[in-house]
Formats: structure tokens, sequence, C-alpha cells
């Protein structure tokens, strides 16, 4: 399993991302389970929330390149994150990176600890943020997209929030931050809760049905240059690539 049992608690449940042999990449086993899992909280009436958390000190670092998940299955996870009626939370307490942060954006509501770290790390692969641009274009600050999407610098958790990229950072303990969202997740009404998550949700979604399938084949495009052949082999060689000045 790269997907932990689920945790119930007072109509929230807990996803947890549990596959440390690849620091939680995106493999297609993983994006498979989660999406299981999803579906399985959307059918379950006494789920009212859902967190999405990790094991090990990566929340999730892209996707898995040895086991690479199909562009349209990734971008069905994220997009089913986004449309699910009920509040998705992320609680990150380590590192994100590259496709990792298309997940976080697709949550509702974040919350990273000290010792989260964010990385949009494409562009030094050859690639580019494609698919994952769908819910993290809307979240983030634009000069703050082009610097990371260009840089490929690595930023922290305080950071993250001041560019939308997470609702709250916390120099503490990140569920003690949590205590008072869940809360008034579990005061609110299931409908109320489906119908307010629609009004935020929409102008996101209606970029999903647009535009996903050219982000799909420019990715597909990517990963087929000479520059993503390089650019991966490098990376898993732990050398640097060819163009690095």
């Amino acid at each position: 399993m790269t997907l932990a049992p689920p945790a119930h608690e007072r109509g929230v449940t807990t996803l947890t991302l549990d596959s440390p042999a690849n620091r939680n990449a995106l493999s297609a086993r993983l994006v498979e389970e989660l999406a299981d899992a999803l579906d399985a909280c959307a059918a379950d009436d006494a789920v009212r929330a859902v967190v999405l958390t990790h094991t090990g000190n990566t929340f999730c670092a892209g996707a898995d390149l040895t086991a690479p998940p199909d562009p349209h299955d990734l971008v069905a996870l994220m997009r089913r994150v986004v449309a699910l009626p009920k509040p998705v939370v992320a609680r990150v307490t380590g590192h994100v990176r590259a496709g990792g942060l298309g997940l976080l954006a697709a949550c509702d509501i974040s919350a990273a600890g000290p010792d989260a770290s964010f990385a949009l790390t494409e562009s030094r692969l050859g690639l580019a943020p494609a698919v994952i641009s769908l819910p993290l274009l809307p979240r983030l600050d634009p000069r703050a997209a082009a610097r990371y999407y260009l840089t490929g610098e690595r930023f922290d958790a305080t950071e993250a929030a001041r560019i939308g990229l997470v609702s709250l950072a916390t120099a503490d303990d990140v569920d003690k931050a949590l205590v008072p969202v869940l809360d008034g997740l579990r005061r609110a009404s299931p409908q109320g809760l489906a119908a307010s998550k629609e009004l935020v949700t929409a102008t996101v979604l209606d970029d999903f049905d647009q535009h996903s399938e050219d982000l799909i084949a420019r990715s597909a495009a990517l990963f087929a240059s000479d520059d993503a052949r390089e650019g991966m082999t490098a990376f898993l060689e732990r050398r640097d690539p060819a163009w690095r000045l």
C-alpha cells in the first residue's frame, strides 16, 4: 500500500500518504489509491471533511519518475480533490516538490509547519509545471508564480502563505493550528459546505474542463524532449545536467 488505512474522528477522515521509499511521489499506484479513497469519502455521509497528510519528512516529492502516472489520471485526481463535495484540508509538516504542489493547491485549506519547504523544480529537469498549473495558478500571486516557476528556488511555509499556496503557516504545532479550522467544518452543515465549496471552486473547475487536454499535450511533448531526457537522467544519476552553467 502507498496510502495508509483511513482514520476517522468526529466526521473528519484522515488520508495519509505512506510511501516513504519514494518520498510519497505520485506513482500510478498512489494516484489510483488516493482517487479511490476520495471517492469513498464522497460517498460516505458520515464524512464531513477530509484531511490529507503524510508520513516521513516529505508530503509529496512530485511525480514518480520511475513509475509515473498517466497524466490524464493525475489531472483527474486533482480535479477530484477540487470537485469533492466535502472540504479537503492539507496538513503539511515536510517537503513539497513539483507535482506535489499541484496536489496541495487542489486542497481547499492547507496548513504548513516550520519544517515544510516548497519548490517547483520542473524547469531544472527540462520540464514545466504544466498540468499542475490548473489548481496552482489560481492560488498563487502572479509575480511569485513567475519567480518560482522559472527559478525552482526553495521557499518556506511563511512564504508559501504569503503567496497564497497555503492557507496558514505556523511556527508551532500544525495540529494545534488546525483545531479551529476543523471545528469550523464540524459546525457547518453538509449542504452548506458543499454549496460553499461549489462557489469558490467554480472557476478552477472551468479551467480544468477547458484547458486540461492542452496542458496534458504540452506535458507529454516536454517529457519526450531531449532536454527532459537529459534532466531526468541527471536527476536519477545525481549529477548536474549538461546545460548547468
